[in-house]
């Protein structure tokens, strides 16, 4: 199975930065919903189909443009999974650029 990742572009100057853009409006959500928030909850925030929050982790690639892909080994994205998490990153309108692209070994 082929895995994939998205290649986000934002005005974000470290991964850090990248990585609070991409957690905290649905943190946010998960708050208003739920009332509550513990760093567990990373893994139940379901962001896709088949994607938690906590299952995602950022890579810087160059200026303002970062990877994000699944940090879990055993679950990769998928091409359908990598698009969900990318409507839902539009969605929420984070990151000025948002594409699918399938990750390559040496990335």
């Amino acid at each position: 199975m082929r895995e994939f990742c998205l290649i986000v572009e934002g005005a974000y100057l470290s991964e850090s930065e990248a990585e609070h853009a991409l957690r905290d409006p649905f943190i946010e959500d998960w708050v208003e919903q739920t009332g509550r928030f513990k760093l567990h909850n990373m893994d139940e925030i379901q962001i896709a189909p088949g994607v938690t929050l906590g299952s995602l982790g950022v890579v810087m690639l160059d200026e303002r443009v970062f990877e994000i892909a699944s940090a879990d080994a055993e679950h990769p994205l998928t091409e359908l999974k990598a698009k969900g998490v990318a409507e839902a990153l539009r969605r929420q309108d984070m990151f000025d650029e948002i594409d699918v692209k399938p990750r390559d070994e040496d990335v």
